[in-house]
């Protein structure tokens, strides 16, 4: 990982941690996160210090946000570069999965960085020649970069059983989601109506009685006879 943060202050003390049972390295990763953000919504990048989660390093990565839906890896443990066959960094985290599930990917980054929240996805590769059938599981957490805006995420990825023949690609089996404000994590804009103003009413005409027509109507004479006695 990133060794330009030596602060000891971001060390957080794991000791009650048993490593490397099953996806244990998940709330590892999980916890760390959770005791620097101390009350706040979530942590800084800067704030992230690899000796708080040395049991889990090799498992652990940092997303960097490039453009809407699309995070490349900027930091990538051990395992991930196992699990592609290649060095991992500078990749986008879409290349782990399949192609076909791809855009969820993507729209799940997004909600993590807009919510912003905390996902995690089920994962899994199916056996094929030389490799084997393989789970895996993923959480991804945000962070605030130096400017204060949510463009990064420290994620951590755990699979289960032997890799085979490299790379191997996801499917998605399941995936949840959860808001930092406790609120309902929103699945899309609800449809908008054009304008403010509501329907029109339509039109009920009155029923009035008609209007006399001007052709019988009385009028005044325009002249007036006048007696002389008057």
């Amino acid at each position: 990982m990133d060794n330009s943060c030596k602060n000891q202050q971001n060390v957080v003390t794991m000791s009650n941690y048993q490593p490397h049972s099953g996806y244990a390295p998940l709330s590892l990763v999980e916890a760390y996160w959770d005791a620097l953000r101390a009350g706040r919504e979530m942590p800084k990048r800067a704030e992230i210090d690899p000796r708080g989660i040395e049991s889990a390093l090799e498992y652990a990565f940092i997303l960097e946000r490039v453009a809407p839906g699309v995070a490349r890896l900027r930091i990538a443990g051990s395992h991930l570069h196992d699990v592609m066959g290649m060095e991992a960094r500078g990749m986008p985290l879409t290349a782990f999965f399949e192609r076909d599930v791809r855009t969820r990917v993507a729209g799940l980054l997004e909600e993590v960085f807009q919510t912003p929240g905390v996902a995690e996805i089920n994962m899994h590769s199916t056996g094929s020649l030389g490799q084997p059938a393989l789970d895996a599981r993923m959480i991804l957490l945000p962070l605030k970069s130096d400017l204060g805006d949510v463009s990064r995420i420290l994620g951590c990825l755990v699979t289960l059983g032997e890799l085979g023949e490299v790379p191997r690609r996801f499917d998605i089996r399941a995936t949840s989601m959860r808001s930092l404000s406790g609120g309902p994590v929103p699945h899309g804009a609800e449809p908008r109506v054009p304008g403010f103003a509501a329907p029109k009413a339509p039109f009920v005409a009155q029923h009035t009685t008609e209007p006399e027509p001007e052709s019988t109507k009385k009028r005044p004479p325009y002249l007036r006879v006048v007696q002389p006695d008057e």
